[in-house]
């Protein structure tokens, strides 16, 4: 049976340059309706898990929650996803440096008025700064990666650096460590802690 991780990597597939009726057939199958474009898997694993820990089931929901691979590919999946092509309900999250591709892309696709979710720096700055440095080391201890952080915080380059930098910088150290982290230091979050950006993207779905 056909589901949403079906359409999503059908989408992947039309984006890069294969044909689009298997995405057009899914989502007719699927009653998807809306898709929100994440430039990351980590970005996803963050998503995901706010909705698991609010009962919500998004691909229940015909909600496509899709990794696009970068903000400059927004443009392009924007148009095939959005009013000119299969005229879903478009919204994303981004870095706050990654606004203007999302803004010429959402608008360009004719979806200015749905709108997106800006983090500050970015989603990993956004839940360190809302959990706190103590407790984001905590959670690390916790990971079995107390040692590897401590291995990088003695780097020279480093030295100086603000604690909440610092964390920021060692989830992107090793492959795989951000998406894990994405869906860990969510879960670690009081309810009404959640970053904005997060939560305002959550409840407009």
């Amino acid at each position: 049976m056909a589901d949403m991780g079906a359409f999503r990597d059908a989408v992947t597939a039309w984006a890069a340059g294969g044909p689009g009726d298997p995405a057009h057939e899914l989502a007719a199958r699927l009653s998807v309706r809306a898709a929100v474009l994440l430039e990351g898997p980590s970005d996803v694993a963050a998503v995901d898990a706010l909705a698991e820990s609010r009962g919500r089931n998004l691909a229940a929901e015909g909600v496509c929650v899709l990794p696009i691979g970068g903000a400059m590919s927004v443009g392009r999946y924007a148009r095939l996803l959005g009013p000119p092509g299969l005229g879903l309900r478009l919204t994303g999250l981004c870095d706050e440096a990654e606004r203007p591709y999302y803004a010429r892309g959402f608008e360009r696709a004719s979806a200015a008025q749905q709108g997106f979710f800006v983090c500050a720096a970015d989603l990993e700055d956004e839940l360190i700064r809302a959990l706190g440095v103590t407790r984001a080391a905590e959670l690390v201890r916790e990971e079995g990666d107390l040692r590897p952080l401590q291995t990088f915080l003695r780097q020279p380059a480093q030295q100086g650096r603000a604690p909440q930098q610092q964390f920021r910088r060692f989830l992107g150290t090793k492959k795989g460590r951000k998406i894990r982290y994405g869906r860990v230091l969510v879960e670690a979050l009081d309810p009404d802690r959640v970053p904005a950006p997060l939560d305002g993207l959550l409840s407009s779905l």
